[in-house]
């Protein structure tokens, strides 16, 4: 690999697969150190990671962490030469949250983890350890159970989201939507879009795109109305795919403000406590759908084809990795390989 001509976007690194789909019930968390060293240690031709994205809770980082607290992590992020990105809020009813369509004690413990988060973040970003970044959230609420009031659902996410980006305004913040099969009211390209819509606040909330998850939006996984590709689709019809993609970023990129590169072999996968979702896989996973640099240009590019340079950095998820996969140093170098071309191909220098 040549030295890259582009420095933008900023290839950052998740560290909630060492928590997410991990616990009692699955494998043991890997603790929030040793993700950052496996992270820090990855190298390709003189290149490396260059920052990380956080999920707030613990054993990661508790929720609650006072500010002596954050100067610390912010110094041991920043030892390991690396910067802290976009932040998970726990949102969620195990994690102290509620669901965004639930009650309204819910509701407010929903709205009270948001404003946590923001309050990190924006610390965080005065002690200049983060540079870039969103606020990441999601309905914590299931297909299943926003299916029994589809209309009436969505409208109390919308609310419950619209209180969420005031928090974020008041605090500098950004609030990014992601877009799962397992949250419903989000669980299709299109109920994302509507309900982006309906919150009509597109300087608080956007969309975070994963390219694992927007994978199986085309395939109408838990919303078959809204699948994109037909049902005769087969997986050597590469043009029918880019069209699929054509109309679905063409549809959420407007709104899209943070970017997850990804591996998908359209099937879904759930470990631990978490929901059947799109299933990540290794970069050269020989079962993966994705071309991944081309298939990220079309999040990373507009219709024309033109650069948006609207994602100031982009991140690998790699949620329900194994761990023995996630502990070999050779796992990460891959996927920093992976970053890199797909900054060599739509990536620009400031």
């Amino acid at each position: 690999m040549t030295a890259p001509d582009h420095n933008f976007p900023r290839i950052h690194n998740a560290m909630w697969p060492g928590l997410v789909g991990k616990g009692p019930d699955s494998e043991p968390p890997i603790d929030l150190d040793a993700m950052l060293r496996l992270t820090a240690a990855a190298e390709v031709d003189g290149a490396r990671f260059e920052g990380v994205d956080l999920f707030l809770f613990e054993p990661h980082i508790n929720i609650d962490i006072d500010d002596g607290g954050l100067a610390r992590l912010a110094d041991r992020v920043r030892g390991l030469g690396l910067l802290i990105g976009s932040v998970v809020a726990p949102v969620w009813p195990p994690t102290g949250g509620g669901s965004a369509m639930g009650s309204p004690d819910e509701r407010r413990r929903f709205v009270e983890q948001v404003r946590k988060a923001c309050r990190i973040a924006r610390k965080l970003r005065e002690l200049g350890a983060r540079p870039h970044g969103i606020v990441r959230i999601d309905s914590a609420a299931s297909p299943a159970e926003w299916a029994k009031d589809p209309e009436g659902n969505t409208r109390l996410i919308a609310q419950t989201f619209r209180e969420s980006c005031e928090v974020a305004e008041a605090h500098g913040e950004r609030l990014a939507a992601e877009g799962e099969i397992c949250w419903g009211g989000m669980h299709s390209w299109r109920h994302m879009l509507q309900l982006l819509e309906l919150v009509d606040r597109p300087r608080a909330l956007g969309f975070q795109a994963d390219m694992a998850h927007t994978l199986l939006f085309t395939l109408g996984y838990n919303a078959p109305g809204d699948r994109i590709l037909p049902k005769d689709f087969e997986w050597h019809q590469t043009d029918r795919f880019q069209t699929a993609l054509r109309r679905l970023t063409a549809a959420l990129r407007p709104w899209t403000i943070d970017f997850h590169v990804a591996q998908n072999d359209a099937t879904v996968k759930g470990s631990g406590s978490h929901d059947k979702t799109g299933h990540h896989c290794l970069p050269g996973d020989p079962h993966g759908k994705l071309d991944i640099v081309r298939d990220a240009g079309y999040w990373l590019r507009d219709d024309r084809g033109q650069l948006t340079q609207s994602i100031r950095h982009i991140c690998w998820d790699g949620c329900m990795f194994p761990n023995a996969v996630m502990m070999q140093p050779a796992t990460w170098n891959d996927i920093l390989a992976a970053m890199l071309a797909v900054r060599d191909a739509h990536g620009w220098r400031e």
